[in-house]
């Protein structure tokens, strides 16, 4: 896979480097970890080494055992100088959490660590994740030294909106998740291959609204973060992803192709424009059962109504539609939100009953999985075997369910057969 220079400034964020650098190595990329003076008052040097098999540099003057090579590399014969060698090294080059100093510094050229070094002499990809307080992210030296680093060919990964570190503060600065982070680093990769080149997966994400009136209707809890992990995951692999979004408030991942539908019928039809150019579809989206027969023209008043009588139609079966029509190399995956002692006997019968190749059920009746969580456990159901997949990440079970994709595609049968 790809070498990824990772620089770690001075901030609270500095723990989720320590994820990243986890993330990064499970994906199977090398991983070199700089760090500042600061950034040793937050996390220590140990633990990157412990996750990433290879020693931290602190200083640009200390003599790099591994000679500038990353884990999996043999190292040169030469000793090259450690800031010289990790830069020429590298794929790409993330520095997060960047504080406001590093950013002031790496603006303005400076280069009075190993961190900044690195970062002057490195003619990869780079690319900076700003986080620190709301209003030193919004001071104006802060945004126009953000803007410098643009201007140079720099990415800018920009922070979320939350929380802060400082107790009860609330605004922009956080800095984003692992996996953000991890998706964007793959986008910058230059000429990186993985095991989905030239893959082309379809994947639908969220839940649809059916329309009652303009300003109300039918929906359902899905969050889309499913749809989104198993994008993500895809496109780390390589595949060209794009992903039908049904009311998603979650950012697509770096590299995807992103449609946004809100109806059944919407998502149908860009479900039916995309479909005959994919590989594999990977249904994640709830896609409502029922829609109300017409929807009212104008908003329906309550105030002497006497109570409220809808009508509820059948929507489209889009998933047995599309299964019905598919090429012989098309590999579909249906996900089914299911509870109660059948639920595996009616995520199997779905199944049959829709001609796909896989469901992946989860029991909707557990609080801690599932909806708007980050987590869930499921049992991906085929047509002759059934695998759980324990209670993970989000992105772990979509590498899972992946991973059975790889499976069901290489069952097909050759062409050349």
């Amino acid at each position: 896979m790809a070498r990824i220079l990772l620089g770690v400034s001075g901030g609270i964020a500095a723990y989720k480097a320590l994820e990243f650098a986890r993330l990064a190595t499970k994906a199977g990329h090398g991983v070199r970890v700089l760090m500042t003076p600061a950034a040793g008052r937050f996390v220590g040097a140990a633990s990157f080494e412990g996750i990433v098999g290879a020693p931290v540099l602190t200083d640009e003057f200390e003599r790099d055992p591994l000679r500038g090579a990353f884990p999996g590399d043999e190292p040169p014969e030469h000793d090259p100088i450690g800031h010289l060698g990790v830069a020429a090294s590298a794929d790409a080059y993330l520095v997060a959490p960047a504080s406001a100093n590093t950013i002031a510094k790496l603006a303005a050229g400076i280069a009075d660590s190993m961190v900044s070094t690195a970062f002057l002499a490195c003619a990869a990809p780079r690319a900076v994740a700003p986080a620190m307080n709301d209003r030193m992210y919004a001071d104006a030296a802060t945004q126009t030294n953000l803007a410098k680093l643009r201007e140079r060919g720099v990415s800018v990964i920009e922070p979320e909106t939350g929380a802060l570190a400082s107790c009860g503060e609330w605004g922009k600065g956080r800095l984003p998740e692992a996996e953000a982070l991890l998706a964007k680093i793959e986008s910058l990769l230059p000429g990186t291959s993985g095991p989905w080149d030239g893959l082309r997966v379809l994947v639908t994400a969220g839940g649809t609204r059916e329309p009652i009136d303009p300003v109300r209707f039918i929906g359902n809890r899905s969050s889309g973060r499913m749809g989104m992990a198993l994008a993500q995951r895809a496109r780390a692999r390589g595949a060209e992803v794009t992903v039908i979004a049904a009311n998603v408030s979650v950012p697509e991942p770096a590299g995807v192709r992103r449609v946004d539908v809100e109806t059944t019928a919407g998502l149908a039809s860009a479900v039916a424009q995309e479909f005959p150019a994919c590989h594999v579809l990977l249904m994640a989206a709830a896609v409502a059962d029922f829609s109300p027969e017409a929807a009212a023209e104008s908003k329906l008043a309550r105030a002497g109504s006497g109570g409220l009588a809808l009508r509820l139609v059948e929507t489209e079966d889009v998933l047995a539609g599309l299964a019905a029509g598919r090429s012989g190399d098309q590999i579909i995956v249906g996900f089914a939100a299911e509870h109660g002692a059948e639920a595996i006997a009616r995520a199997r019968e779905k199944l049959e009953r829709k001609g796909v190749d896989a469901i992946v059920f989860n029991d909707v009746s557990r609080s801690d999985i599932g909806f708007d969580s980050d987590r869930n456990e499921v049992t991906i159901v085929e047509a002759t075997a059934e695998h759980h997949v324990d209670l993970a990440p989000k992105e772990e079970i979509a590498d899972a369910i992946l991973d059975r994709v790889d499976a069901l595609r290489s069952a097909l049968p050759s062409k050349g057969a």
